[in-house]
């Protein structure tokens, strides 16, 4: 017997390439073979081979890259029905499902396309995420990685993947290196996968903030997320014809206080534009949280106050100008016509910051 006989209404050739190739001792018996067969089949030096308890890969030799991701996904993938679907029309092909997992780690990150991270061939382990009360252990060449919640996955080649920050804070996990912790925190943000911000949430929740190599590599990140927004805001300005600003200053008013920084401000128009940077800081959720709250609040006070002086304020974030900078070149026009409209804002004086 092959693996391409008819065994159910729905043969094993019809499947896709893949999924041909590799499945479960489940999917194998609602296909129609026996259970006596699949361990036949799976005998040293037989035609078949046991991948990870329950996967099997019908072929002899190494398994591919994508067929030993498929075996991790089958491992750890909560079957819930294991009957043979009906047959699919042309138009609808079966697509695999793997609920309640997805790839993460260096493997995730590798298909995401990061260059910092090993080919799938040099892995000796692929880690796969799944909620935590399940029921698996580490085995093979797969890791377990448990989460009280799982993020919505990014399907990457037809697998469901790890959205970015999470993927990092899983490889950093796992990773001593200062050096190839900093690249792969630079990879990310300076790659645009994701924004500065998004990283530091998920190794903070990860709770790997406590250690020096990351919090090093951290601090390095968030000056080039910084670097990396400046740079889009001054494109914004030069590509959709905006008035040229002056750049990085800070405000006082005459003989008084010191009314904060602006990363952009139009003194003929009284407006005023700050980047959204804030991040996580190092401690548990709820000091985070604490921490974040009062930088909002000062955030707001410092608005508040410009405001009440006729100044207005946008704030924007590195993520609006990396996937909406035209909107936001729209926000701060508006603005910048709003003025004409507006009573004089009071007199402040520029400083540089």
């Amino acid at each position: 017997m092959t693996h391409n006989t008819p065994l159910s209404p729905r043969p094993l050739h019809q499947l896709s390439d893949v999924r041909r190739r590799v499945l479960t001792a489940a999917q194998l018996r609602a296909h129609g073979v026996p259970a006596a067969e699949i361990t036949e089949q799976c005998r040293t030096g037989g035609p078949w081979q046991q991948l990870l308890p329950g996967v099997c890969l019908l072929h002899p030799g190494p398994p591919t890259s994508e067929e030993r991701l498929h075996a991790v996904l089958l491992y750890a993938a909560r079957e819930r029905n294991v009957q043979v679907p009906p047959q699919p029309g042309a138009a609808e092909p079966h697509r695999p499902v793997y609920a309640e997992s997805m790839i993460t780690g260096l493997a995730a990150l590798t298909l995401h396309g990061f260059a910092a991270t090993p080919p799938l061939t040099a892995l000796d382990t692929i880690d796969v995420l799944v909620p935590r009360l399940r029921r698996l252990r580490s085995t093979g060449f797969a890791r377990i990685v448990r989460t009280a919640t799982l993020p919505a996955p990014e399907e990457v080649t037809g697998l469901p993947v790890a959205p970015v920050p999470r993927a990092v804070a899983d490889a950093v996990a796992e990773l001593s290196d200062a050096g190839a912790v900093r690249q792969l925190l630079t990879e990310a943000v300076r790659g645009g996968h994701c924004e500065p911000a998004a990283l530091v949430r998920e190794l903070n929740r990860a709770k790997l903030l406590s250690r020096p190599h990351v919090v090093d590599a951290v601090d390095s990140l968030l000056a080039e997320g910084r670097a990396i927004a400046e740079n889009r805001l001054y494109a914004m300005v030069r590509e959709y014809g905006l008035p040229d600003p002056v750049w990085n200053v800070d405000l006082r008013l005459p003989g008084g206080p010191h009314l904060g920084g602006l990363d952009a401000f139009w003194p003929e128009h009284a407006v005023a534009l700050e980047l959204d940077t804030r991040a996580p800081r190092q401690g548990d959720r709820q000091g985070h949280q604490q921490d974040d709250d009062a930088l909002w609040s000062e955030y707001a006070r410092k608005r508040e106050h410009l405001e009440r002086l006729g100044i207005t304020v946008v704030y924007v974030t590195p993520k609006k100008l990396r996937e909406a900078m035209d909107q936001q070149a729209a926000v701060v026009r508006t603005a910048l016509m709003a003025s004409a409209d507006r009573d004089p804002a009071a007199y402040v004086v520029v400083l540089p910051r």
